[in-house]
């Protein structure tokens, strides 16, 4: 019972830090500094790493099944596609108005 609850808290605990790094990432709305800002790729990719390394360390406690922890990060890594996609299709329409 208490493992159950451990593991609960673990995961309540990992996906606030994923909605963190979601709306860290989908609040950029300057798609020029997205795509021009060094500052803000090296933003996300140090929480990406910590993040990655907290569910890791929830892998190996086994408070989280590696699957469980892999869909995490997939979903951060896909919300983070979504947005540099965004950007190089909002350039793309720019460029054509010019």
């Amino acid at each position: 019972m208490a493992t159950e609850i451990i593991k609960v808290e673990a995961v309540t605990i990992l996906e606030n830090e994923a909605q963190k790094i979601q709306k860290l990432i989908s609040n950029q709305q300057n798609h020029l500094c997205i795509a021009q800002c060094k500052a803000f790729e090296e933003v996300v990719d140090t929480q990406m790493y910590g993040f990655s390394k907290q569910v890791e360390y929830a892998v190996r406690l086994n408070v989280l099944t590696s699957q469980e922890g892999h869909k995490m990060l997939a979903n951060l890594e896909q919300e983070l596609n979504k947005v540099y996609s965004d950007v190089y299709e909002k350039q793309q329409e720019e460029a054509k108005g010019k």
